[in-house]
């Protein structure tokens, strides 16, 4: 889900500042010690999501490494959080990205390059860069995938910057040219390793955040996929299968879930 859980304790002031009267105090002690609950359950991310990022063919085979003047006809580029990298995947294959781009390159019958400018651990406020990387690096590409949205409810970036700053992204590549789908933020709601009412807290942030940004990325030109509404059902009726071995990250199904909702919009926006 791509959400850093050492500041779970902003969850917990979201809870307090939605109580009121003598329920305050109480609130803030059960909130507060559910949050450091939760930091110690769910590890932070710390280890390289695998990447494999070339020029994936039709008829499938090898990723073939990009250099300079290569010839491809689709370029994919990933930006966003963890979720976006693939982390909690042990093989490449297993990456939304990849699997976006193999699932592209044999429904064009294209050759599509993948580009991941995706991190660990970012926020909204981290798009912003990660735009700028991939001005600097080169040419814009044909499409962008973004997955974002889960960090910015656990340090309270707040739901109105949050969304705003994601719009300011999707119109920045939407004006180089650049189609952009965006999986807006997941429903928090299924990871049953954070407790009762945080766990609610942080659902109903999520899902206010993932409305908001869903007008926003319209808004800019982009086509927003909810993948809360989208996703959580499955994992809420097999959490064995769709979560990873850290019960908080997606696993290998997860992903593959989230790459063919995502690429059923992408497929579609590119014509």
């Amino acid at each position: 889900m791509g959400i850093r859980f050492g500041s779970t304790r902003a969850l917990a002031v979201a809870g307090v500042l939605a109580s009121t009267g003598g329920a305050v105090v109480g609130a803030r002690n059960l909130l507060t010690g559910q949050a450091e609950q939760a930091r110690n359950v769910i590890p932070k991310a710390w280890d390289i999501p695998p990447r494999a990022d070339g020029i994936y063919a039709p008829g499938g085979g090898a990723v073939r490494r990009w250099v300079r003047g290569e010839a491809f006809d689709i370029h994919l580029m990933i930006f966003g959080d963890s979720t976006a990298t693939g982390y909690g995947c042990q093989d490449a294959e297993d990456v939304p990205g990849v699997r976006m781009a193999r699932g592209l390159a044999e429904q064009s019958g294209q050759r599509v390059r993948l580009s991941t400018k995706a991190i660990v651990g970012a926020s909204s406020k981290g798009l912003a860069g990660q735009v700028d990387a991939m001005l600097v690096a080169g040419p814009p590409p044909d499409a962008a995938v973004i997955m974002i949205g889960a960090n910015d409810v656990t340090v309270l970036n707040g739901i109105g910057p949050s969304a705003r700053r994601l719009g300011a992204a999707v119109q920045r590549l939407r004006s180089v040219g650049t189609t952009v789908i965006v999986g807006t933020c997941p429903d928090l709601g299924v990871v049953t390793a954070i407790p009762q009412p945080l766990r609610w807290t942080a659902r109903s942030v999520g899902l206010r955040l993932a409305r908001a940004q869903a007008a926003e990325v319209r808004t800019a030109g982009g086509v927003p996929v909810p993948l809360a509404d989208l996703m959580a059902p499955h994992f809420q009726r097999q959490p064995d299968v769709m979560f990873s071995e850290d019960r908080f990250h997606p696993s290998a199904t997860g992903y593959a879930l989230a790459a063919e909702q995502l690429l059923v919009s992408l497929r579609d926006a590119l014509g």
